[in-house]
């Protein structure tokens, strides 16, 4: 062997990260691909074949990640259809076998490896807010493991936001009580009386003082928060709305 493939063979492995959007997601990848012996990877990094990788995989409220060691068999670089990635291989052995393990026990959402995740839904016009909101509420998940997860859907004017409530379902409802093309108020009451969502909890906020916060209770919402929130409040009252 040559000095080259010496130092190859004794290199610490690749970790590469694979965020899913969801349980539901992982397990259908696993079906589809992981369970054959190898899957696809979407990477911007610069792998040869034979390098050795660690797929770690993650997804919101998976309260253990799965990790799996394997080999890059091929790689491609990015095209006008195509996104750049390698395909990895799995090495035969106790990892694949600790993988479907996992995986049943997410399928089954176990307590002690799937903890519930909350769909929230952000309706701000502010996009930095919305997604410093967003990040907090995932921080507060890495901080503490036993608490919810969330996964977001996010607009940025109400009739967006009517559109997201018809066809998805959310567990939460955090709105701007002032928004373009429909207000946060009309979008609340529309909620409720047109779209029957007469049990989500809805936490409304705004900079707009005592009148906002009375338009947005008369309109059907839970809560009321004012601007600028603290991720705390916001917390507290996800978990007080939210059995």
């Amino acid at each position: 062997m040559s000095e080259a493939e010496k130092r190859r063979h004794t290199r610490e492995p690749i970790r590469l990260l694979v965020e899913y959007e969801g349980a539901d997601d992982l397990v259908g990848d696993y079906t589809e691909n992981l369970s054959s012996g190898g899957t696809f990877v979407s990477t911007t990094r610069e792998l040869e074949t034979g390098t050795r990788v660690v797929l770690v995989l993650e997804f919101p409220g998976l309260l253990e990640r799965i990790t799996i060691p394997g080999t890059v068999r091929w790689t491609r670089g990015k095209s006008a259809s195509d996104e750049a990635g390698a395909g990895i291989e799995f090495e035969p052995g106790p990892g694949r076998d600790q993988l479907a393990e996992a995986i049943e026990r997410i399928r089954m959402r176990h307590p002690k490896s799937v903890a519930r995740a909350l769909h929230v839904l952000v309706v701000e016009d502010n996009v930095r807010l919305s997604e410093t909101l967003q990040d907090g509420l995932r921080g507060s998940m890495r901080r503490d493991p036993t608490g919810p997860a969330f996964s977001f859907h996010s607009a940025e004017d109400g009739a967006t936001a009517l559109e997201i409530l018809q066809t998805t379902p959310c567990d939460v409802m955090i709105i701007d009580v002032y928004l373009p093309v429909l207000d946060g108020t009309k979008v609340i009451s529309h909620a409720r009386s047109q779209l029957g969502l007469t049990g989500l909890p809805i936490i409304a906020f705004s900079g707009g003082g005592d009148e906002a916060r009375e338009a947005a209770l008369d309109a059907g919402a839970n809560a009321f928060l004012d601007k600028p929130m603290r991720l705390r409040q916001v917390l507290d009252t996800i978990q007080r709305l939210v059995p």
